[in-house]
């Protein structure tokens, strides 16, 4: 993103170019390893990357929000007196749920005009909502003096998720975009909140996320509809057993599940969740030793397991992973986010990658009539302020 050119469409926006606006960047995430167990208190592993959300902000004398972005033609005018309440599919839902937090702490908010900027494609997998959320609430702490942590801007930042736009989303997309590291993954316990940034080192291996531009909005998807299939286990488990979370559970006590879950479906899923957080604590150990060929065996097993147990991929998905796993040099591929569509996240030889780009699209096209798009991102920073 060049900021000038950024800060001229604000002014093309709003006028006035004797007060400059304020520019904020948050990034989206991928999730290397460990899907659907966030909201089970389990172990993930993501990584913040170079694309995500741009926010050039201005305060003004008002008690207006003027909203506007550069992805599509939609401006949009809230009025601060008092709590907001949801706007039906408007995209400003995810900002004003944010702004809704900073209201209940007694945070005075003041009006502003607002321009938005994502490179992260919308409905891919990829938190451009929580990137959304991110880039609101750190603008705002800053703007505002508000003086709130990163760990206090994630839980808000999910909150408006889960409580104003509707989407039961666990903390870990929000947490990547707030704490994220360049260079690094986070490992993180969502249900300690406890985290270490662990180096990614890929050496003669390049990340690539394909895009399947099969569009499905999260909120109308199975997504809720796992999450309560997962509390039914824990219910069914807790008779016997003292857990909180199914990811008390061991890759051991999978045995287990057989005997206290009746449901077949149920047990599936529990079964998932439980292995998935065994996949992620090696995954860790085997980066750390810099065996990614293990690494991206265990990227495997994680997208068998949430085809086979979870149920979460589809033919997109799946003609993407199986289809790229023939190919030269891919060291491993799973699909990242919550599925349904989405994204893949593949590592794969650098001397392969256009080749492996190439190669998948032509077959993907074939399969299932959609054209794929390919990102080769970095490992960035969390939010925060850009200097222009």
């Amino acid at each position: 993103m060049d900021t000038e050119k950024f800060t001229d469409k604000f002014y093309e926006k709003y006028g006035n170019r004797n007060e400059k606006p304020v520019l904020f960047f948050s990034p989206g995430r991928v999730n290397l390893i460990g899907e659907h167990t966030d909201y089970n208190g389990g172990f993930v592993f993501p990584c913040a990357l170079n694309y995500g959300t741009y926010l050039s902000v201005r305060k003004i004398k008002s008690n207006k929000l003027k909203f506007s972005t550069l992805n599509f033609n939609s401006d949009e005018v809230a009025e601060l007196n008092g709590l907001f309440v949801n706007t039906g599919k408007k995209w400003i839902n995810y900002p004003l749920g944010v702004i809704n937090e900073f209201l209940k702490k007694g945070i005075t908010i003041e009006g502003m005009e607002l321009l938005y900027f994502g490179d992260v494609p919308n409905g891919a997998g990829l938190s451009s909502s929580a990137s959304i959320e991110m880039v609101t609430a750190v603008a705002l702490n800053e703007l505002f003096s508000a003086g709130l942590s990163t760990l206090e801007l994630v839980k808000m930042s999910q909150k408006a998720e889960n409580e104003f736009v509707g989407m039961n989303c666990g903390i870990m997309d929000q947490f990547a975009v707030g704490f994220g590291r360049k260079d690094h993954a986070i490992y993180l316990n969502c249900d300690t909140l406890l985290y270490e940034n662990v180096p990614i080192i890929l050496n003669d291996c390049s990340l690539v996320i394909t895009n399947t531009n099969k569009r499905r909005g999260l909120t109308d998807s199975k997504y809720n509809e796992r999450r309560a299939e997962c509390d039914k286990a824990v219910e069914q488990l807790q008779i016997y057993m003292p857990i909180r979370n199914l990811s008390e559970l061991t890759t051991g006590e999978i045995p287990l599940l057989e005997k206290h879950i009746q449901d077949p479906v149920v047990r599936q899923r529990a079964k998932h969740v439980i292995s998935e957080n065994g996949r992620v604590l090696e995954a860790v150990k085997v980066l750390k030793e810099y065996n990614i060929i293990r690494f991206g065996e265990l990227m495997n097993e994680s997208h068998d397991s949430l085809k086979e147990d979870y149920e979460v991929t589809g033919i997109e998905l799946d003609t993407l992973v199986y289809e790229g796993r023939k190919l030269p040099g891919v060291i491993g591929t799973r699909m990242t986010g919550a599925g349904f569509g989405g994204c893949t996240v593949s590592i794969v030889r650098t001397k392969d990658s256009a080749r492996f780009m190439k190669e998948l699209s032509v077959v993907y096209t074939k399969k299932t009539g959609l054209v794929a798009d390919f990102y080769q991102p970095e490992i960035g920073n969390g939010a925060g302020k850009l200097d222009n």
